[in-house]
């Protein structure tokens, strides 16, 4: 059987009760919104103000002024009581200029109002005990004085701290309630004064349903405070925390649309507020309503901020302290994060500076790998060309000779001495060969470097470049040059390799290296890298 009240309560009420948290929750934000707007209500109310004085000072009837004082007495009452005090005393002054006595007694309900409101009880008996209750005939009057009646003594009941006064004065109050029952007039107040009766007694479902139809009458703001207050009464004594907060929040925000300074709603709110753990609102509530209990000059309502105003500004500041120190240590931790990555900011720009340099020199190197490696390709498809070549060349040496020897022999054997000496005294086999060797030298050289001329003659001076006449491939200076290009530096090979002596080697040499443009020194370096 627990089993199923427990599956009931999570299948019936956890729905409904989260719906209705839904629905708190938006009144609550609307109530916040409000709360933050609230000078612009104030704002309305003092223009409205400001109108009603302005016709009280140009009007020149009595009788209006009368009326205008009235006017202002009820918007002054429940926003600032002093006000509404001095205008009571301005409206008995213009009464005893219209010379009607019977509305004496209506000014001193008023006074006791206003009294009540300021929290001189007091002062506020002693005005209604000068009424005469027995020469009203106005029924409305009569309501009046029996509401101010029951609100002085449901004041009394809320500011004693007595507990035996306190039940004394809600039996008057009660009393009193009966009273108003028994005047006939089932209006809105009587409907309210009669839910208020059936809570004192313990009705509080009857209360309900006499006071929510009331909600979609066509009543003013000021009877649907009354009724929303009424219903979170009777919720309240239900232990129904939920409809409590509903009702409350609904009677703030008509309370402080309306302007109004003197209420009770907003600062039972921040009561449940605190229970429930939403400190920010509480604190919000009770600020907003101790602003204005001060500004109303609401002594009751004061006394009843004060009374819970430490306990929930104790547990706000807490909670900012614990904040505050939340948000200190959060900036300390923000702070060595920031540090420590300033920290490895810096080790890892270190290092990439490093890397850089590394990758600069990597880079060097690479490029003089290239370099080398090119060198090498070169230098190996120059040996390869020069080999396959020369060894052409040694072949057909080879057979030249073996033809030279031939028709030598053949001189011999005929007899032909004169011919043979002559033959063997003749230069012209070997200038031709060596004419042969060097075409075939210029040939190979530039079929490996095409460009060896022009590029050559970029290194001299316009007044120094060199060119072969047209039949001719390389001149003596260029072939000199070539071999240096092709790594012969020696100067007895290149002389040897030339037929010249070392000494024109050497002219040669000199003569074209102070034809350089650059330096003269590096002359022969810069032919080599070409």
């Amino acid at each position: 059987m627990r089993n199923f009240f427990i599956i009931f309560f999570y299948i019936i009420c956890l729905p409904g009760m989260a719906i209705q948290n839904q629905v708190n929750e938006k009144l609550l934000d609307e109530l916040d919104e409000v709360i933050s707007n609230k000078k612009y209500f104030h704002q309305i109310r003092e223009e409205k103000l400001s109108k009603l004085k302005d016709s009280l000072k140009y009007s020149k009837d009595v009788t209006e002024k009368y009326n205008l004082c009235g006017a202002l007495f009820y918007e002054y009452l429940h926003y600032q009581a002093d006000s509404s005090l001095y205008y009571i005393n301005m409206k008995h002054k213009y009464l005893s200029l219209i010379n009607i006595p019977e509305l004496e007694d209506e000014i001193l309900i008023n006074k006791a109002e206003v009294f009540g409101v300021m929290g001189m009880y007091n002062e506020a008996k002693e005005v209604l005990d000068k009424v005469n209750k027995s020469s009203i005939t106005n029924k409305g009057l009569i309501g009046y004085y029996l509401r101010t009646r029951r609100a002085y003594y449901g004041w009394l009941a809320d500011y004693t701290a007595d507990n035996s006064a306190s039940e004394y004065y809600l039996s008057k109050t009660e009393l009193y309630r009966d009273s108003i029952s028994q005047q006939g007039i089932k209006d809105a107040d009587f409907k309210i004064n009669s839910a208020e009766r059936m809570i004192y007694d313990g009705d509080y479902q009857g209360a309900i349903k006499t006071l929510l139809p009331l909600l979609s009458d066509s009543i003013d703001m000021k009877r649907k405070v009354y009724v929303n207050y009424t219903l979170s009464d009777a919720f309240e004594a239900m232990g129904d925390t939920l409809n409590q907060i509903k009702y409350l929040a609904a009677t703030a925000i008509m309370d402080i649309r309306m302007a109004e300074r003197e209420y009770a709603s907003l600062q039972k709110l921040a009561l449940l507020m605190y229970h429930k753990g939403d400190l920010n609102r509480a604190y919000n509530y009770l600020s907003c309503s101790m602003e204005d209990a001060v500004a109303a000059n609401a002594r009751l309502r004061f006394l009843e901020v004060t009374q819970i105003y430490p306990i929930i500004d104790k547990a706000y500041k807490k909670k900012e302290s614990e904040k505050q120190d939340s948000i200190r240590k959060l900036l300390i931790g923000i702070s060595v994060l920031a540090f420590l990555l300033i920290i490895a900011t810096l080790y890892l720009y270190y290092w990439m500076k490093k890397l850089a340099v590394m990758r600069s020199n990597l880079y060097k190197a690479n490029k003089k790998l290239v370099e080398a490696n090119r060198s090498l390709a070169q230098t190996g498809r120059i040996k390869e060309v020069y080999i396959a070549k020369y060894l052409d060349r040694c072949v057909i040496y080879l057979e030249k000779l073996e033809q030279y020897r031939r028709s030598l022999e053949k001189l011999a054997m005929a007899s032909k001495i004169d011919q043979l000496f002559k033959a063997i005294r003749s230069e012209e086999f070997l200038h031709d060969e060596r004419k042969m060797f060097y075409d075939e030298f210029d040939h190979s050289f530039l079929d490996l470097f095409p460009n060896f001329v022009e590029d050559f003659n970029n290194l001299l001076t316009d007044e120094g470049k060199i060119y072969p006449k047209k039949d001719e491939h390389l001149n003596t200076e260029l072939r000199i040059f070539a071999l240096i290009r092709l790594g012969v530096t020696d100067a007895n090979r290149i002389a040897h390799f030339l037929g010249y002596s070392l000494a024109t080697v050497y002219n040669y040499r000199s003569k074209i290296r102070n034809k350089a443009k650059g330096d003269k020194d590096n002359f022969e370096n810069d032919v080599m890298n070409l």
